[in-house]
């Protein structure tokens, strides 16, 4: 898009475009989708459209027309405060171009007077704002509205997904903005209106959109058989019994092993030397440290020790479902006549299934209770006895070993 001018602007306006067409084009961030010089020329074009239409001075066109093209140069030094950065830099410019005060003053005001917050209180500041919220009656607004969507998620302000966006906007101009100038309430209003009902559109057909993704996934949930998840919940909770008991089996397997290396150590170096007088005061610590080995072995085996079971069961045990035919404890002794038709009367009542892995699931959490609970004593015996036999043998060598 170039920016045509007439003849009767002024030099100074050539070149501030010259020089803001130059600032954004070299200096300007990446980040900046929206604020760039495609929206100052956007702008500069519609201030001209209202001065067009007004009764304005040629100074108060020129002042409008430097605002319009200089309103945004401050997004070169970031998006935050960037009118006042963009004053100064207005400022700097206007005054190596020896522009009068009272013009560089109106300036400043009219780009302060951009910000979101402000209430413009001169018409020039009014024409300015109008013309910067143009976009908003606009055929290319839904465009122009992407982009700066996108600035702001690029610039790590926010990130609004499209049903936000939508909201956020429809309240923005529906609620919040307004127009200043006749020449804008009388032409782009109703343009503005129509970008609302657009809108609303759009952001009643993402909400139908989302009811019916939620009614869709509301009744996939429906339609899941429940059978399945009651399946899924026993063989995820018994997998994790099962793992749990060989981590369990482990630790004291570990307990073991290093308990029998100490023994064995004990045995061939250590208590040979205590027959030697010269040795007997090392007696009392290496009993202590045999004494806390033994009890952690064990109770390193309690923990693994498995419970012996009868292993039969009656038909009476079999009808009234009291038997549970999944675990082998109860059923190693019964022939497999026996036990093939207690297998078929179970399979043959759904309730007796789900009662008999509720029994399983029960009695394996028993199970590890037991373990867990004597693991956690045997690592505290052991890491005790540890403790006390070193104390006991820095005792020993320091009291019996010198005298």
């Amino acid at each position: 898009m170039v920016i045509q001018f007439v003849s009767k602007m002024s030099r100074i306006v050539d070149e501030t475009h010259n020089y803001v067409r130059k600032v954004l084009t070299e200096d300007l961030p990446s980040t900046c989708l929206y604020h760039n010089l495609t929206h100052t020329q956007r702008v500069f074009k519609s201030t001209k459209e209202i001065i067009d239409n007004s009764s304005l001075s040629e100074q108060d066109e020129e002042i409008l027309l430097l605002s319009a093209l200089l309103h945004d140069i401050g997004y070169v030094k970031g998006s935050e405060d960037h009118e006042e950065s963009g004053v100064k830099m207005a400022r700097k410019f206007l005054d190596s171009k020896d522009v009068d005060s009272d013009v560089i003053e109106k300036v400043s005001e009219c780009i302060m007077a951009t910000r979101f917050d402000a209430e413009p209180m001169t018409e020039l500041e009014k024409i300015l704002r109008d013309a910067d919220a143009s976009h908003f009656a606009k055929d290319y607004f839904q465009e122009a509205s992407e982009f700066l969507r996108l600035e702001l998620k690029m610039m790590g302000h926010e990130d609004f997904n499209k049903k936000k966006w939508l909201e956020g906007n429809i309240e923005l101009l529906q609620n919040k903005h307004k127009y200043y100038t006749d020449y804008a309430q009388k032409n782009w209003e109703p343009k503005k209106q129509e970008n609302i009902a657009r809108m609303k559109l759009d952001s009643d057909a993402l909400k139908e959109n989302d009811q019916k993704k939620k009614k869709k996934l509301k009744n996939k949930l429906k339609s899941v058989d429940p059978e399945k998840a009651i399946q899924s919940v026993f063989r995820v909770t018994l997998r994790n019994h099962i793992k749990l008991s060989d981590i369990a089996d482990t630790k004291a397997n570990i307990l073991l092993s290093v308990n029998a290396i100490i023994i064995s150590i004990a045995l061939s170096n250590l208590i040979p030397k205590l027959d030697n007088p010269s040795n007997q005061y090392l007696i009392i610590p290496t009993v202590i440290f045999l004494f806390f080995t033994v009890v952690s072995i064990v109770l390193s085996v309690l923990a693994t020790r498995p419970n012996v079971t009868s292993g039969k069961f009656t038909k009476e045990d079999v009808d009234n479902k009291q038997v549970n035919l999944l675990f082998f404890g109860n059923f190693h002794k019964m022939s497999l006549n026996e036990f093939q038709w207690a297998m078929n009367e179970m399979l043959n009542d759904k309730d007796y299934i789900y009662s008999s892995l509720t029994k399983d699931l029960y009695f394996l959490g028993l199970v590890l209770q037991r373990k867990y609970m004597l693991l956690r004593l045997t690592y505290s015996i052991f890491m005790t006895g540890i403790i006390v036999s070193v104390v006991a043998f820095a005792i020993a060598f320091f009291t019996g070993g010198t005298s």
